[in-house]
């Protein structure tokens, strides 16, 4: 592989309008734009429904559909995702697969549709701590905080619950690491806290034991610390352990697609990553 120019690809990416409330354009587009960019293979990882009512996102719910019915769509996705293979397989390889969300409950679930589809992988994500959404609004981020008594008992429990899912799942892909810090202004100084530290250090040494993957998550640079999933320290102690590390655009419609890629791909040489990516298989 030609590490001066490494083939574009993407780890984590691919919702799309059709499938996902708060995502844009059709699935079919998406992929187009993968495409049009000269990607070479792409793991389509949408996000698993919801099992029941109480566990739907805000979007979700305002549009009125229920759990059951968000599953259906989970299904047609699949269906969908098949076809473009099948249609693209000359032009570009697509690898097809699933976000879970994790909390009480999910893991059975999580392998039931592992099995019944025959997914390439997915994707060990948390969205969620003890119940509470960390990643849609402030608001629900703050009342985080408040239900775990304090940024740092937050962080803890976000990468101890990460542990658990790291250990029990085995996900091909650890999707944005650190996505804890998203609404968190001094996220640098909760990630410096020792005891924070030292789980997240923790939690990488056994992405490193199980030879996962990590996800460089590009949509980070996004975000109003305009820094991608993980932190420079911690991408850069993955790359040291000997972690494999791998591009996610996390797109969610046409204009995301390959957004951040010079950016992230740059930062992944000043790191010492050799840049041969490496495709998931789910064991």
């Amino acid at each position: 592989m030609n590490t001066t120019h490494p083939v574009r690809v993407s780890v984590h990416g691919g919702h799309s309008g059709e499938f996902c409330h708060h995502a844009t354009d059709s699935l079919a587009d998406v992929v187009g734009a993968y495409v049009e960019q000269g990607y070479g293979w792409v793991g389509i990882t949408e996000h698993m429904p919801p099992i029941r009512d109480d566990q739907r996102y805000p979007d979700e719910v305002a549009a009125g559909d229920s759990a059951g019915q968000l599953q259906a769509r989970f299904d047609r996705y699949v269906g969908e995702c098949r076809r473009l293979r099948d249609e693209y397989r000359d032009r570009i390889e697509i690898l097809i697969a699933f976000e879970i969300e994790t909390y009480p409950g999910s893991e059975p679930f999580i392998r039931e549709l592992q099995k019944r589809h025959e997914f390439d992988y997915f994707v060990g994500s948390l969205h969620h701590v003890d119940d509470v959404g960390i990643d849609v609004t402030p608001e629900d981020y703050s009342r985080a905080v408040k239900a775990q008594g304090g940024v740092q008992n937050l962080y803890i429990r976000y990468f101890d619950l990460q542990y658990d899912m790291i250990e029990s799942l085995c996900p091909a892909v650890v999707g944005h690491f650190d996505l804890i810090r998203i609404f968190d202004p001094d996220y640098r100084a909760s990630l410096a806290l020792p005891a924070v530290r030292e789980r997240a250090f923790r939690n990488l040494k056994l992405v490193r034991e199980l030879d996962l993957i990590l996800d460089v998550n590009l949509r980070g640079f996004d975000r109003a610390a305009s820094e991608q999933y993980p932190t420079r320290d911690l991408l850069g102690e993955a790359i040291r352990l000997g972690v494999r590390v791998v591009p996610g655009d996390d797109s969610h419609g046409v204009s995301s697609v390959g957004r951040n890629w010079d950016e992230g791909v740059r930062l992944l040489r000043e790191l010492g990553a050799d840049c041969r990516w490496t495709k998931p298989v789910q064991r």
